[in-house]
């Protein structure tokens, strides 16, 4: 029975340590990815990246927000907007009031709708749905940090599905919004 225990005891030991390495090496993995990264080497990060992928479990949580806002900046960098666009959403989930990660997931969301005809209506549904998705994520980004640009955009895009409604109760929106607003994501 004593050994019975002793060898149970000594298998968990060694699975926890294993474990522990594991995670350690997918942190190294991490490390080397950012390097990569500051140091312009978009593919040799993207390679690491996609390597890290099955183990982001192992990250520690606000080192995988961290990684997965950096994997979706690779992949709008490498015109991957869909892939992009999923990691963005999970980033936001992850830290809501991170309005970088909004601004970015709003203008995926339209691309090519608002170049087809800046200040025509929309009238397809599907491009009157992904307008409606990525007005709370530029309107999140414009309350944080406002930009003329920005401001036009939305104005335009509610005008352009011929929703006025919503545009006059604008103001009072980016004004709540801007309460919370994050800048920085820490992997601290």
């Amino acid at each position: 029975m004593l050994k019975r225990t002793c060898l149970l005891l000594l298998m968990v030991v060694v699975g926890l340590l294993a474990q522990a390495q594991n995670a350690d090496k997918v942190y190294d993995q991490y490390l080397d990815f950012n390097l990569a990264r500051l140091q312009n080497e978009q593919d040799k990060a993207m390679d690491i990246g996609e390597k890290i992928l099955p183990d982001t479990l192992k990250l520690p949580q606000k080192v995988r927000i961290s990684y997965y806002n950096s994997m979706a900046k690779l992949y709008e960098d490498g015109g991957q907007s869909v892939k992009a666009i999923a990691f963005y959403k999970m980033v936001i989930a992850a830290q809501p009031n991170y309005y970088v990660a909004h601004r970015a997931l709003g203008y995926l969301l339209i691309k090519g709708i608002a170049d087809k005809a800046p200040n025509a209506e929309i009238k397809d549904e599907a491009d009157i749905a992904k307008v409606k998705n990525a007005l709370p994520h530029l309107e999140k980004a414009q309350a944080c940090d406002p930009d003329d640009n920005t401001l036009i955009l939305i104005k335009s895009l509610y005008q352009n599905i011929k929703d006025d409604k919503v545009l006059d109760t604008l103001p009072a929106r980016l004004e709540k919004l801007k309460k919370n607003c994050e800048d920085i994501l820490s992997d601290q």
